[in-house]
């Protein structure tokens, strides 16, 4: 067959883009299921990420996945592909890193002496649940070393298949603290396939919000990032919380669009294509930074406020001293490649 030795558990050397051959380490994979994705498998030589020091709730995380099919166009991680010499744009979204081995590996790692059970984080850079995971399934494995070895874990991601794996993070939670988040900031489904392409539908997340509810889980929702003058109306937001609201989300957490270099410019080229008339707006509201101007930030804080109220979603901030994208945050590319 032409696609036998394609197979996940096929051995064949290959060259990952920018890094030269690693002969019995890596190999290129394409199948007829992921038309237009090369999946690049690699021996990872650690699994756990120290990320201290950034104001965040974790210090440590696992990627198996590095690139994301998701392809959304705003994605705090693109420029993280950078660091393997691809581009931030089709590179991110069609040349997907695979740790084939990060279960074995973390289970060595949370074995050792020194581990101290720290909080572990998954889906600060990419989300672990994109298709990908469909074919390789990381994630159980990943989900139980870190029960096993009493290791308190948190999810946040936009994809539905994580509902395959609920029976396993149901268990896990009667062992340890167990955080899932879902990310979902685009009630238009016509929006979210053009910005958002490699997404699950609005339907199917709020399902899984519905579901992750009745296997006995929180779930708390990432409404980020907001777009200005296109998902930022107090109508807007006001079905969104009423639809997150009935489907059982335990918290909200609603963020602007941040657009830091890298991501800028393929955002930017998204918009001048779909919505040519923003693109002067957004030039102006993004002209000192990443960050939309402190007057637009102001003025949806108060927009905010009574909604959250309403919906029954109020706590005390409306932002975090950190960027996030409907991501927890792309971590300083401190991780070991493989």
């Amino acid at each position: 067959m032409r696609w036998a030795g394609q197979r996940v558990d096929a051995e064949a050397p290959g060259t990952l883009p920018g890094l030269g051959s690693i002969a019995g380490l890596v190999r290129s994979v394409t199948t007829p299921e992921f038309q237009g994705i090369t999946f690049h498998e690699v021996l990872a030589r650690s699994a756990l990420n120290s990320v201290p020091g950034t104001a965040l709730p974790f210090n440590w995380t696992v990627n198996p996945y590095r690139g994301c099919s998701h392809a959304c166009r705003y994605c705090f991680a693109r420029p993280t592909h950078q660091y393997l010499e691809l581009d931030a744009g089709r590179d991110f979204d069609q040349q997907i890193v695979v740790k084939t081995n990060v279960a074995d590996v973390l289970r060595r790692e949370l074995a050792r002496p020194s581990w101290r059970r720290e909080q572990v984080a998954l889906g600060t850079n990419t989300d672990p649940y994109q298709r990908a995971e469909g074919r390789y399934r990381l994630m159980p494995g990943i989900i139980e070393a870190l029960a096993g070895s009493g290791t308190p874990l948190s999810i946040l991601t936009k994809g539905t298949l994580l509902r395959r794996d609920l029976g396993l993070l149901s268990a896990a939670s009667a062992e340890v603290s167990v955080g899932i988040g879902l990310s979902l900031a685009l009630g238009d489904e016509d929006l979210r396939r053009r910005l958002e392409p490699g997404v699950p539908s609005v339907r199917g997340r709020l399902e899984l919000i519905r579901a992750i509810r009745e296997a006995g889980l929180a779930c708390g929702v990432m409404v980020a990032p907001v777009l200005p003058w296109l998902t930022d109306s107090t109508e807007q937001l006001d079905q969104l919380m009423s639809d997150l609201s009935a489907a059982g989300a335990t918290g909200v957490t609603p963020l602007l669009l941040h657009l830091r270099p890298g991501v800028k410019e393929w955002f930017m080229q998204w918009l001048a294509h779909d919505h040519p008339n923003l693109v002067g707006r957004y030039t102006s509201l993004y002209a000192h930074g990443s960050n939309a101007s402190p007057s637009y930030r102001k003025s949806f804080d108060q927009k905010l406020r009574p909604l959250l109220s309403k919906h029954g979603f109020a706590r005390p901030s409306t932002h975090r001293t950190h960027p996030v994208n409907g991501m927890h945050r792309a971590e300083p590319s401190q991780e070991p490649l493989f």
